[in-house]
């Protein structure tokens, strides 16, 4: 039985597929050849990440697919309702990367309090001619202990999140719809374990008290975040967006750094990706990654080990 990785699949993954007698390939496929590529070939499991799409003219056209898989959380890319309405199972890896997320939100925002986004561009250009400016222009940093984190969707990758805040010192506070209340328990290197429950309120509370705003939400029509709710916040207040693109209003988060009441923004995904706007790319209030969320060792190889095991388990 063959398995089509387009989007890749670590080698552990690999790996336990072929042990569990599975042919493996991870030739990337165009998507536009993609369906004479997996019928040519009698592909029984199409694994994707974000980059190819599965919809419903793929499914009809493959009837030979038993199962679609998503190396990752979110599967908006792929039509789930309807595949399993052809019988074919659907598959995810909610919890493999929610870790990575976390720490790469944390490591925006420490760079964008102490404005290392910045410095690390100008110290190679100017740091040996103005040094004292720069030191100077980079010296009103912010320290996150103490600090209040707002979490905008509390599943696991908001509380993967909240759980790094909650070992920085940070207090957490959270707004999730669908969830009253979380019970965290923080693991340490020696053994020990300390648990927090975290009681989700509004929105709106959660937009006035934080000074960190990090986004966990599914990809929707609206924006979470636009105008309105950049009103409500704090002044100097610092965003990220890992979650996905449109969720935050780009132009109205561009002049909320303009005016002041943003005072630094961390944005992984985009509203126009593949190709995020200029003004988005330029502007010395962002710090930008691009769609790296997941992307460690560490959580592409818990991805494709679970995957495998789902693939092995439903098909034997």
């Amino acid at each position: 039985m063959k398995v089509l990785a387009n989007d890749g699949i670590s080698k552990t993954g690999k790996e336990a597929l072929e042990k569990g007698g599975y042919e493996v390939i991870t030739t990337t496929v165009a998507q536009e050849q993609l369906i004479n590529y997996i019928n040519e070939k009698e592909i029984s499991v199409l694994l994707v990440r974000s980059a190819t799409t599965v919809r419903k003219d793929l499914i009809d056209a493959c009837p030979g697919i038993k199962i679609i898989g998503r190396g990752g959380v979110g599967m908006d890319n792929i039509d789930v309702d309807y595949a399993k309405s052809k019988g074919i199972h659907v598959i995810n890896t909610p919890a493999s990367s929610s870790h990575s997320v976390a720490e790469l939100v944390f490591g925006h925002f420490y760079g964008l309090a102490r404005f290392l986004h910045n410095s690390n561009r100008e110290m190679p250009l100017e740091g040996d001619t103005s040094f004292g400016k720069l030191k100077k222009a980079y010296a009103k940093g912010t320290e996150l202990k103490g600090k209040t984190l707002g979490v905008l969707g509390f599943g696991r990758i908001g509380q993967a999140t909240a759980k790094v805040a909650l070992g920085a010192g940070m207090k957490v506070i959270a707004f999730d719809p669908f969830l009253e209340k979380a019970n965290l328990e923080l693991d340490f290197f020696d053994g020990q374990k300390v648990n927090f429950e975290i009681n989700t309120i509004s929105k709106e509370e959660v937009l006035k008290q934080a000074d960190f705003i990090t986004l966990h939400v599914p990809a929707q029509k609206e924006y979470v975040i636009g105008a309105p709710e950049f009103e409500i916040m704090k002044d100097g207040v610092f965003i990220a967006n890992a979650a996905r693109g449109g969720v935050v209003d780009e132009a109205a988060l561009v002049k909320a750094i303009e005016s002041g009441k943003v005072a630094g923004a961390a944005l992984d995904v985009f509203e126009n990706e593949p190709k995020p706007e200029i003004q988005l790319l330029m502007n010395a209030g962002l710090s930008l990654t691009p769609h790296t969320g997941a992307a460690t060792n560490e959580a592409q190889d818990r991805i494709g080990t679970e995957l495998a095991e789902q693939i092995i388990s439903i098909l034997g």
